[in-house]
């Protein structure tokens, strides 16, 4: 079910850390043909799609109030009471630590006469995409939309799959409800990220995409990013690579990953060990485990795009879980923060047995939206800074520029421009 590697030489590395990037080019193309469609027709290419792709008879996308009121009022409430305090205690944990991100800003005299100040402003207007498929992620939406009302985002447009009988699951509605999002729309796949790229009818063109999704997903929001949009980063399947040595348990080893195995298909679970001993045992445990799960044929899959890797050293085995940048890495190892240290490329990092990457996934505060297929090394999860962005200042007085002055138009002429200089020259000569 899951293939075991050992001692795979340095220059395996790159190869072992692909992710499956099969059917790429047939992708790109339907990718290109849904987001163009959109583009140009609009609402009425987003109905025919649901037609098309999901089987969806719909005649409106977006959610009305009155809807989203009715599943969310208490006494008729579609959530149980139960997930809804679970909702809420998550909420909090995950505004408390994105609250914690505020920047104060920087405002300072780099020499006499010369201030610079550099500010946070919210992005305007923010889409939020929220996977559904075959299951409705409302975690996710806690995740994006909190940070971007704490940071004072003016318009957030959700948009989520809707089932086959064309509703949204009521718990998106209720975390939606939590995080003071008004506007939903029942749209999901390629064809909601060139909705909100492009703007319908229904759904206004925004400033920045965020949130995950599958490779159609992924490569319509790379499509739009290139002209149109920008977005967090390009996240697709997830994945998760667990740091294992004799402190580690096997069966939790085994159960951080199925947790990402059953996420889909495509989704891959990586455990880097330095014993045979132990990768038998995970694996006994993998075994015994995915017996048990809803979602077996799933994790069975994902298991077998998955490794087991053997690296009889401990600095071996940091390299190669640099070389993979994976999106959760979980370190299960004796002095596990002396090991986090060194690790320089991971979207979220898990220290010690306790703490299962279940745990940013819903409730700790740490954001669950982050890099795959490698783009950790160069891509930061999504936090506050995700939905700021950042203007400078400056403001010289005539002392200030009379003291800089040298040294710009020595510069400005070196590069031939002229122009530059005399900026500074006719104010100085008046």
């Amino acid at each position: 079910m899951i293939t075991l590697i050992e001692n795979p030489a340095r220059n395996t590395w790159e190869e072992l850390s692909r992710r499956d990037v099969s059917n790429d080019e047939t992708i790109s193309a339907r990718v290109t043909d849904i987001v163009n469609q959109v583009r140009l027709e609009g609402d009425i290419a987003l109905l025919r799609l649901a037609k098309e792709i999901d089987g969806l008879e719909i005649n409106s996308l977006q959610i009305p109030d009155e809807t989203i009121d009715a599943v969310c009022r208490d006494k008729a409430c579609l959530v149980s009471t139960e997930l809804r305090n679970a909702i809420e205690n998550a909420a909090k944990n995950i505004r408390l630590f994105h609250e914690a991100q505020r920047s104060a800003g920087v405002d300072m005299e780099t020499q006499p006469g010369v201030r610079c100040l550099q500010r946070s402003i919210p992005i305007q207007k923010v889409g939020l995409y929220i996977p559904g498929g075959t299951a409705p992620l409302f975690s996710t939406v806690l995740m994006l939309a909190i940070p971007a009302q704490v940071a004072g985002c003016k318009e957030i447009i959700l948009c989520t799959p809707p089932a086959k009988n064309g509703s949204v699951a009521p718990e998106i509605l209720f975390a939606a409800s939590v995080c003071g999002v008004k506007k939903i729309v029942a749209t999901g796949g390629a064809q909601a990220i060139a909705a909100m790229a492009y703007g319908t009818q229904t759904i206004p063109r925004v400033d920045k995409i965020f949130g995950p999704g599958n490779r159609y997903v992924t490569k319509a929001k790379q499509l739009v990013a290139m002209s149109q949009v920008a977005i967090d980063m390009p996240a697709g399947p997830s994945e998760v690579m667990v740091l294992a040595d004799s402190s580690a348990k096997a069966g939790f080893v085994a159960a951080d990953m199925l947790s990402q195995a059953e996420h889909g298909s495509d989704s891959q679970s990586i455990v880097v060990v330095n014993s045979q001993e132990l990768a038998a045992q995970i694996e006994n445990q993998l075994n015994e485990q995915v017996e048990k799960l809803p979602r077996k044929a799933f994790a069975i899959k994902a298991l077998e795009n998955s490794k087991i890797i053997l690296l009889n050293e401990r600095q071996e085995m940091i390299d190669f879980a640099n070389t993979y940048a994976a999106e959760h890495l979980i370190i299960s190892m004796q002095d596990p923060w002396e090991v986090a240290e060194h690790i320089t490329a991971a979207g979220s990092i898990f220290i010690g047995n306790y703490s299962p990457e279940s745990a940013g996934d819903y409730a700790s505060g740490t954001n669950h939206t982050l890099p795959t297929s490698g783009w950790a090394k160069a891509y930061s999860g999504v936090n506050l800074d995700s939905f700021m962005k950042k203007i400078t200042y400056q403001e010289l007085t005539r002392q200030g520029l009379e003291s800089l002055s040298d040294t710009i138009i020595t510069m400005a002429e070196a590069e031939g421009l002229d122009a530059h200089a005399q900026a500074v020259k006719v104010r100085l000569n008046t």
